[in-house]
């Protein structure tokens, strides 16, 4: 008895957590093929040169709960399909007991990460708490901690590996600002991608110019040559 009540207790403390910065309602965008949702946890464990969320990044706490969002989501039943986990970086919070409750309700859950917490991704995996991810290729590994500001390429690594040999429905992608990454390296992110056994498509994103990204970069200064990239060996798509 005692140790139910302990774990009611704990559960009511994570649903009143504030880990959550913001909540878009609606997104046919970000969810392959699905009506979604995008949560946006507050926090993030890299600091990327470009990142224009530097709001979240830096941010402590957050606006909604995690209630909230259930709360929420309980009104988007059959409207909704899917749930978008992003951030920041959304493998830092209790994703286990609220992808637990999420997929209760019966949506699908994407994860947006930069997959360095190999381990919590693979715990979700392995509970069937995910769907699918979009897995951020930040750079070549000569370029990671440049850009990034973390040393943690090998668990980036780690968790790339383990979703090609367990053929995990996901998505490789890179955000590009040509004064940072040039063609060669996004070849070498290519080159790396096939020789795993990436069948895919490669996502390269845009750069978005904003007043507050991380290291105060704005509109690239290098041409990036587009006719140049290896789409021989992937299926690149510009986004």
């Amino acid at each position: 008895m005692l140790e139910k009540q302990v774990s009611t207790n704990k559960e009511n403390n994570f649903l009143k957590n504030k880990d959550i910065y913001d909540l878009t309602k609606f997104t046919h965008l970000d969810y392959p093929d699905e009506l979604a949702c995008i949560v946006w946890f507050s926090g993030c464990n890299m600091r990327c040169q470009y990142c224009y969320n530097d709001d979240i990044v830096y941010s402590k706490t957050g606006n909604y709960s995690y209630q909230d969002v259930l709360d929420f989501l309980k009104t988007r039943i059959g409207l909704l399909d899917g749930v978008v986990l992003s951030g920041g970086e959304a493998t830092g919070k209790n994703l286990l007991e609220f992808c637990k409750k999420i997929k209760e309700m019966g949506f699908l859950v994407k994860l947006d990460t930069n997959g360095i917490n190999c381990a919590v991704i693979k715990n979700l995996i392995q509970n069937n708490l995910l769907d699918y991810i979009a897995l951020d290729y930040k750079a070549p590994h000569y370029k990671f901690e440049e850009i990034t500001a973390s040393k943690k390429y090998s668990d980036f690594e780690q968790t790339l590996d383990f979703l090609i040999q367990n053929n995990f429905n996901f998505e490789a992608r890179t955000t590009l600002h040509s004064d940072l990454l040039n063609v060669d390296d996004i070849n070498f992110i290519i080159n790396d991608l096939c020789s795993k056994g990436y069948k895919n498509s490669y996502y390269i994103q845009n750069f978005i110019d904003t007043e507050t990204n991380i290291a105060d970069i704005h509109i690239p200064v290098n041409k990036f040559k587009k006719e140049c990239i290896r789409k021989d060996l992937l299926k690149v798509v510009y986004r």
